[in-house]
């Protein structure tokens, strides 16, 4: 049985509906941290004596299983301190070498963050040195989608950066921009936010013609503190170092500093090496499940936790999967109930053993729109149907306790 794979979940007595935030740790994962730290501790690509030249091949074979993993090649696989750091890595290594004055980047307000900030500091640093440029916001749609046609209708001959969330961290909805992707300007570079949908669906950055992409590890059973930044090769030639230091590039005589080639341009310093271990274990559990098996579970889940709140009263759906004229879903459902705060429910669902997300999930302040603070259920392959029976049953005894 999958969940016996996963300590946390079958010693606690709580259900854990969090997942969206972070995932739990299977076996290998927790084994892969702990061997590092155990045992011939050392560092990767700095000695010749046997632990680290060792070291060095596992983190390439995790490079080489990473880009298996999203259809890339490994030379396109630059691994981060997570999925914020990996967006920053391209407003800095791409944006500052790249845009001119007026240019143009699109982006939804909407989305998480880490995938609003870096472009907003992005913007104020540039003027600081007299390029302006433009982040031109476009809406999301009552389905929790990017609105596509009003990307199209926003791209300019200006635009150059389409940034978005591949599956939504609230609203658990999928974006693939697959009706622009054959219409664009090839000049124009796709950037896709995939933190929630790496290790809950598959992910071929070629399919998408995704330029940048980034992962979250410890949203796919690895560890905090170790993230996945794609780089397509055609974009390697604009890239510059983001975070200069050991590996990333080299200082001739003339003390210059020459690049040194992808990745290793864009991983100045040392790897956060059980981290990076921990995600090659993660894909193997990934692999022996099967993310189309994980993807799957999601849904049906998904539906059946929707049709058991759909009746509630005063519960109000967020943007999503809810909302789809057809079955769709992929472990993500937010919601409101009349009578209660999202946070004071939180608590509630806690003593009750259900933890939960609540509160406007890193959507920024300024435009997280009306439905910004709500609850947020997100599942696993270690959620069963049980669960959501049972959470579905407590939020109802909650809706008839704070209901009118």
């Amino acid at each position: 049985m999958v969940r016996r794979l996963f300590p946390s979940v079958t010693a606690a007595a709580e259900v854990y509906l969090d997942s969206a935030s972070t995932t739990q740790k299977p076996a290998p994962v927790i084994a892969a941290v702990e061997v590092y730290l155990r045992e011939r501790t050392a560092n990767a690509g700095r000695g010749s004596y046997p632990w680290a030249t060792t070291l060095t091949r596992a983190i390439e074979h995790v490079r080489e299983r990473t880009a298996a993993h999203l259809g890339a090649a490994p030379e396109e696989i630059v691994f981060t301190p997570g999925a914020t750091a990996g967006l920053n890595a391209v407003a800095l290594s791409w944006g500052l070498a790249n845009l001119d004055d007026g240019d143009e980047i699109l982006y939804s307000p909407r989305d998480h963050a880490s995938n609003v900030y870096p472009w907003l500091h992005l913007r104020d640093t540039l003027a600081r040195f007299g390029r302006r440029i433009r982040l031109i916001p476009y809406r999301v749609t009552e389905l929790g989608e990017a609105d596509t046609v009003e990307i199209a209708a926003r791209i300019s001959p200006r635009t150059r950066l389409i940034t978005v969330s591949h599956l939504h961290h609230v609203f658990g909805a999928l974006n693939t921009l697959e009706e622009l992707r054959e219409r664009l300007d090839p000049r124009i570079l796709l950037c896709f936010d995939c933190s929630q949908s790496g290790g809950h669906l598959p992910i071929d950055v070629t399919e998408l013609r995704a330029d940048f992409a980034v992962l979250s590890a410890h949203k796919m059973f690895g560890a905090p503190g170790t993230g996945v930044l794609y780089c397509a090769r055609r974009v390697h030639d604009q890239l510059a170092p983001f975070l200069p230091g050991g590996n990333s590039g080299v200082a001739p005589a003339n003390s210059s500093l020459a690049y040194a080639a992808m990745p290793e341009r864009l991983e100045g310093g040392t790897h956060n090496i059980p981290g990076v271990l921990a995600l090659g274990a993660a894909l193997d559990v990934l692999d022996e499940i099967g993310t189309d098996v994980i993807a799957e579970h999601n849904r049906a889940l998904t539906r059946r936790l929707i049709e058991g709140l759909r009746p509630l009263p005063g519960l109000e759906f967020s943007p999503g999967p809810a909302h789809a004229p057809c079955e769709t879903g992929y472990g993500t459902v937010s919601f409101t109930l009349a009578g209660i705060g999202s946070t004071d429910l939180g608590f509630v669902l806690a003593e009750a053993g259900f933890l939960v997300r609540t509160g406007a999930h890193c959507v920024p302040p300024a435009d997280g729109g009306d439905d910004a603070d709500s609850v947020r259920v997100s599942t696993h392959i270690y959620t069963t149907a049980d669960d959501i029976d049972r959470f579905v049953a407590c939020l109802a005894e909650i809706a008839r306790e704070v209901g009118p």
